[in-house]
């Protein structure tokens, strides 16, 4: 155990030093398990044989990098944060000239597609803008591109109608023989870009940031460095919205319950900290 450990150490060391991807601070029993899976791919005995292959060969290092980011999402997931969001916070971002709302970790983009077309039904899409972000390109371009596999859509309309949507979920797409493709209306407000939650750092002030079910990931230190960047980019009295699994200790200096059934926080007034 300690060997694997330490073999362990050395592939994430490794990993950093080849792509700047920092995943030292994640929790350690979730990379194990993708680190055995791509071990199996490769036909390799021990760790210590994957940091080899990845040093020499970039095509393992992609598909390890790959492995390593966390891609399980869907529209509405989780409806009644959804529903609660929109009944509760909404009546907030109505007050206010512009909106822009950050989705961390945005996977293939099903969530900030939900936000979308809340925003649309509150009849604030004109003055909002979404961004989009995660560390994987490659779901980055799927994301962009806007397209569901059509046998995702009948659960993502039950979520849908969960949350509280009030149309027919099927005038947000059309259906081909690629699958069902969003209107490009939702998508024009959204931005899909690159960032690292662990290396990068705030890149503009929002009044919504909703990162869920991503902070699980990490451990507490990796936790707590996140919640200072999202801190940082929160105007005051933002909204954060974080997984079923995740919350905020009740003493943070930062963040105070808006929602607490939901993991919806607020910044708290500079003044107050």
């Amino acid at each position: 155990m300690e060997k694997e450990k330490m073999e362990l150490d050395l592939l994430l060391t490794a990993v950093y030093r080849l792509t700047g991807y920092d995943f030292r601070q994640y929790m350690r029993s979730s990379l194990l398990r993708r680190v055995q899976n791509r071990l199996s791919r490769e036909k390799l005995l021990t760790i210590t044989g994957l940091t080899e292959r990845i040093i020499h060969d970039e095509n393992v290092l992609n598909k390890l990098l790959r492995d390593f980011s966390i891609n399980v999402t869907e529209m509405f997931r989780d409806p009644s944060f959804f529903k609660t969001f929109r009944e509760e916070a909404v009546p907030f971002l109505r007050k206010l000239p512009e909106i822009r709302i950050w989705h961390a970790g945005c996977s293939t983009g099903e969530e900030a597609y939900s936000m979308a077309i809340m925003l649309e039904e509150e009849g604030l899409a004109h003055k909002a803008k979404i961004y989009a972000t995660d560390m994987n390109d490659i779901v980055l371009e799927k994301a962009a591109a806007g397209v569901i596999p059509l046998q995702k859509m009948q659960s993502y309309t039950k979520n849908y109608l969960a949350a509280g949507g009030n149309r027919s979920f099927s005038e947000y797409y059309t259906a081909d023989s690629n699958g069902a493709v969003l209107n490009p209306s939702l998508l024009k407000n959204i931005v899909f870009a690159q960032h690292n939650l662990v290396t990068d750092r705030s890149f503009n002030e929002f009044h919504v940031i909703i990162c869920r079910n991503v902070l699980i990931y990490f451990n507490l230190e990796l936790q707590q460095q996140v919640y200072e960047l999202f801190n940082e980019s929160l105007s005051s009295g933002g909204f954060l919205g974080l997984g079923s699994k995740e919350t905020i200790r009740s003493d943070s200096v930062y963040f105070e319950n808006f929602n607490s059934q939901e993991k919806i926080f607020r910044k708290k007034s500079s003044d107050s900290y």
